[in-house]
């Protein structure tokens, strides 16, 4: 198989050789581990793509030389060595998921897309002030996961700018204001650096943003109420990690295309919103109409976040519309869980450990039948485990440990298999735990609930008396057949008989055949 596809690839590339050809897509054939020399030879093309090839050599000088008005280079997903020329003309430039090294040159105002991320980029941010003018086509830049250093520059007037990821570098600082100017940006992530300050209240003008994620940095102050008063195409909010203190803002009870809300790991006191009803996309079950793959330029992007999920940080990408969590862990937040929080039928992840919580858990917890990860643990809720949480089938991880909970742990498809969710629980008895239950303990008698949804009109008493009638004269209908006629009787395992020989003799049969070849 691989000498007929390297049979191919020297066919393909003979003819490239003697041919002027307008587009070259070699992307996944891999011609490494050299730079690819007859590209030196071709005039005409403005469209390059030998993405995953790969080729592991330096990028040599001639290749900036070419004097192609390239429309198009994706050199992405290889281990390319070296630094890039001093300025960046290429209308879409994808060199992401390679070894380049150095500082990032200057960018002419004709780029439309820039991926650089995945690389050993260090150096100042400076470059980009070198770059803004009004005129600039720049939509989408993703500079993420390399080692950029320094305060971005207060020069942000890329009004056609739609995406931004500066994530994980070492940039600190304020983030600047002129970012305001961002008017068509949908995608701000600056996740996994230093900054510090509040969020710049001039991010309000940036009406079209649906993605922020400013976690894992150095922000305080307080939760802007302008992100849900301005920002109401808000789909995903990421503050995870930083120091935002006092309370969560009611307002961002309006964004109702909210689908992911992490403030976990921060200062946060007060009490959880009630109206956390009003989010109406959790409201939902199934996917969202969140948007998660862009063609900003020739390529597709898929928006992605990085959650904590059953206790583990993942990132998620293509399926990250059917992802609905709320995380508000690791803070100072008091008071009882909201009821209302029960309307939230469609969310996947609810995270509320690690607080001052009190009070019971809502008895209608039941109705989060989508749930699938569930995390209360270490708070100070007390009392029963309500009945209803074992309408919840599709649950994959529980934890309610470290509480004040009390009474006979509800008997469900899943509660019983999570041996340390209740760890911590003095008073809870009941499988799993060692402990039995006393009269007292048990409580009122649990009964197999259904879910009104659920429901099936079909299924009554009457349906299960008639499929026990229907059994009862089908099973005598044939055996009480057999037992009173002779003849049936006689047929009928003069059949069985003849279906078994037949079977044995075609069964061997063929096993000869195989033992034969």
């Amino acid at each position: 198989m691989e000498s007929t596809a390297a049979t191919k690839l020297a066919m393909l590339l003979s003819l490239i050789f003697k041919t002027n050809i307008c587009k070259i897509r070699l992307g996944s054939c891999k011609m490494g581990p050299y730079f690819p020399k007859w590209l030196r030879t071709q005039k005409r093309y403005d469209r390059l793509d030998i993405s995953d090839a790969g080729i592991s050599d330096i990028i040599p000088t001639w290749f900036w030389d070419l004097r192609n008005k390239f429309v198009y280079m994706d050199l992405s997903r290889n281990q390319i060595r070296g630094n890039l020329r001093s300025e960046l003309a290429y209308d879409n430039l994808n060199v992401s998921w390679n070894q380049l090294e150095g500082p990032i040159p200057s960018i002419l105002s004709s780029v439309s897309a820039l991926d650089l991320s995945n690389n050993k980029f260090s150096g100042s941010a400076s470059f980009l002030c070198t770059s803004t003018t009004k005129d600039n086509k720049l939509r989408y830049l993703d500079l993420s996961n390399n080692h950029v250093s320094g305060e971005l520059p207060d020069c942000w007037i890329l009004q056609q700018l739609v995406f931004l990821d500066l994530s994980y570098n070492s940039l600190s600082g304020k983030i600047p204001t002129t970012m305001g100017y961002l008017f068509s940006i949908k995608t701000l992530k600056l996740n996994n650096n230093r900054f510090v300050g509040e969020l710049p209240s001039q991010l309000k003008n940036c009406r079209e943003l649906t993605l922020v994620d400013v976690g894992e940095n150095k922000l305080s102050g307080l939760i802007p109420e302008w992100l849900g008063e301005n920002l109401l195409n808000l789909a995903i909010i990421i503050l995870r990690s930083n120091q935002f203190n006092r309370s969560i803002p009611p307002q961002l009870c309006h964004l109702t295309h909210l689908q992911i809300l992490d403030l976990s790991m921060n200062n946060i006191s007060g009490t959880i919103p009630k109206c956390l009803n009003n989010l109406t996309t959790f409201a939902q079950k199934g996917s969202s109409t969140l948007t998660m793959e862009h063609a900003y330029s020739l390529w597709d992007y898929i928006n992605e976040a990085s959650l904590t999920w059953k206790g583990v940080r993942s990132k998620y990408q293509s399926i990250l519309g059917l992802v609905k969590s709320i995380d508000l862990s690791c803070n100072k937040l008091s008071g009882e869980i909201p009821p209302e929080i029960t309307y939230l039928v469609g969310l996947v992840s609810l995270n509320l450990s690690r607080n001052q919580l009190t009070g019971q858990i809502p008895s209608r917890i039941g109705n989060l039948q989508e749930l699938d990860s569930l995390d209360l643990s270490r708070n100070q809720i007390n009392g029963r485990i309500p009945i209803s949480i074992s309408w919840i089938n599709r649950i994959g991880y529980l934890d309610l440990s470290e509480n004040n909970l009390s009474g006979k742990i509800p008997i469900g498809t899943q509660l019983q298999t999570f041996d340390s969710a209740y760890g911590g629980n003095p008073l809870l008895c009941g499988e799993p735990l060692p402990r039995i239950c006393s009269e007292e303990e048990k409580g009122p008698r649990q009964f197999v609930l259904v879910n009104e949804d659920d429901k099936d009109g079909l299924i009554t008493q009457g349906f299960y008396i008639s499929m026990g009638l229907g059994f009862a004269v089908g099973f005598w209908g044939v055996c009480g057949t057999l037992l009173l006629n002779m003849s049936c009787r006689y047929t009928y395992f003069n059949f069985l008989t003849f279906l078994n020989d037949w079977l044995y003799v075609n069964v061997e049969i063929i096993r000869q055949r195989i033992l034969n070849k």
